[in-house]
């Protein structure tokens, strides 16, 4: 009843366009093509367009109300597209035996909290079918992992929200997945904590699986990431290489006296981005090699120049950058 006007989602329908195509590349742990998600009057995301390797991280950036989590529950078939086509690891969404190499921690979890500890994977491995000597093994070596072995048999009611999180990062790796997507798995963490996501993430990368990232925290993305989607408004409006991002682009402020306006336009051939408040100039540029050419344009401009500081630029104000000052996280 609640599909009536919408575009029912068939994979197998489309299967035979799709293998025609690249869609189903084996060396892609998430392809995406035109994704889109509405309830009733409300486009939830409109076009999540997504390429991620296998044996990356991935990040997965936007502002509340972004379409991030519909597009999570979209890859992992917890709702069905209403247009679009989708594979993970090879697969079209939705395939039970694709399912069962994916790990996932949700944001906003609600673990059984009458469980301790041990009790709670043991379902969980339970729940994979997994041969109870194997899981065992498996369990204690998980909640080494973590830093939660001494509390096995502490009930999941008594943790606190670091140690609920921990313990479900536990879960998301317990069945040896090969694609792992965590939603804010950093939150309510201290830096302690953070450091150990960190480390298992790097650990994760280096058995060549795939982590596919959703975090508030930029800077956590920033240290892990490989490469990062910016998504707003239901639309992924950049995907890049991090690296080339943050070492790519710098933000020069430049401090000086009289400072024409028509000084100021002409700095527009280097960058797109120039503020001036006052006797400091602050713009965007893609290298240091622009610096020596600003910096002589300005003298022949007659603007006294003290000083010229080039700063690399960081996620944070690239996110600001590229979503907006209104897509606040």
């Amino acid at each position: 009843m609640g599909w009536q006007g919408q575009v029912v989602w068939k994979p197998h329908l489309q299967l035979g366009i799709l293998y025609n195509k690249r869609m189903n590349s084996p060396s892609y742990a998430i392809q995406t093509n035109h994704l889109q998600k509405i309830f009733g009057e409300k486009v939830a995301v409109q076009d999540l367009s997504l390429d991620v390797v296998r044996g990356e991280v991935f990040g997965f950036l936007g502002p509340n109300g972004a379409g991030k989590t519909t597009s999570v529950k979209m890859l992992l078939s917890l709702v069905r597209p209403t247009s679009g086509d989708g594979f993970l690891l090879g697969e079209p969404l939705g395939r039970p035996e694709t399912r069962r190499k994916i790990g996932f921690l949700p944001e906003h979890f609600r673990f059984h909290d009458w469980l301790n500890a041990d009790e709670f994977l043991t379902l969980h491995a339970d729940l994979y079918h997994m041969p109870r000597e194997r899981s065992q093994t498996t369990i204690n070596e998980l909640l080494d992992l973590v830093g939660l072995a001494p509390h096995r048999t502490k009930k999941l009611r008594e943790f606190s929200k670091g140690m609920l999180q921990r313990i479900g990062l536990a879960q998301a790796m317990l069945n040896n997945p090969e694609l792992i997507i965590l939603d804010e798995p950093t939150s309510g963490l201290d830096p302690v904590g953070r450091r150990l996501v960190r480390d298992i993430i790097r650990n994760l990368k280096e058995q060549g699986k795939t982590v596919f990232l959703n975090s508030h925290l930029l800077s956590e993305v920033e240290i892990t990431c490989d490469r990062v989607a910016f998504i707003k408004h239901g639309v992924v409006i950049r995907t890049s290489h991090l690296k080339d991002l943050v070492e790519g682009e710098l933000t020069v402020t430049i401090r000086g006296r009289n400072i024409s306006p028509e000084a100021v336009n002409g700095l527009s051939r280097w960058s797109s981005n120039v503020r001036c408040d006052d006797e400091v100039i602050t713009l965007t540029v893609m290298g240091e090699s622009d610096l020596p050419e600003i910096n002589r344009y300005l003298v022949n401009q007659r603007v006294d120049v003290y000083a010229l500081q080039p700063q690399r630029v960081s996620l944070e104000d690239l996110f600001i950058e590229i979503v907006g000052v209104d897509g606040g996280l």
